[in-house]
């Protein structure tokens, strides 16, 4: 596994493009809080580092929203690094695209499509 930027003075694992399996990334897709995630990283869209863990939204615990960052990283469906305090996310868009071209974007596509049609957020 490797870790954050170097920059980071706390570094966190991440899985290698290599390591990144369709199965992993996929399970971390298929809960509704961490669909909920990639959509507002993705919605964001400012890449590494554009949202910190405070600034998702997720109606949950915070052990449990604590969970979810640690299966979409682990995952690599997103890289998070250390700013100080806080613990900043951005999506893995370059790897996955590699890896499993058009998967992202045709599930936030859908992700989307389904929120609008039943009401969630």
């Amino acid at each position: 596994m490797t870790t954050a930027a170097p920059s980071s003075t706390r570094a966190l694992d991440h899985p290698t493009r290599a390591e990144i399996r369709l199965e992993g990334v996929l399970h971390a897709l298929s809960d509704p809080m961490r669909l909920r995630v990639v959509r507002q990283l993705a919605a964001d869209d400012a890449g590494l580092g554009g949202l910190s863990c405070s600034q998702i939204d997720l109606p949950v615990t915070k052990s449990t929203s604590t969970h979810h960052f640690r299966v979409l990283r682990e995952s690599g469906v997103i890289q998070q690094i250390y700013r100080g305090t806080a613990k900043l996310n951005g999506l893995r868009r370059e790897d996955l695209e590699a890896l499993f071209p058009g998967l992202l974007d045709t599930v936030l596509t859908a992700a989307t499509a389904q929120a609008e049609r039943v009401g969630a957020p």
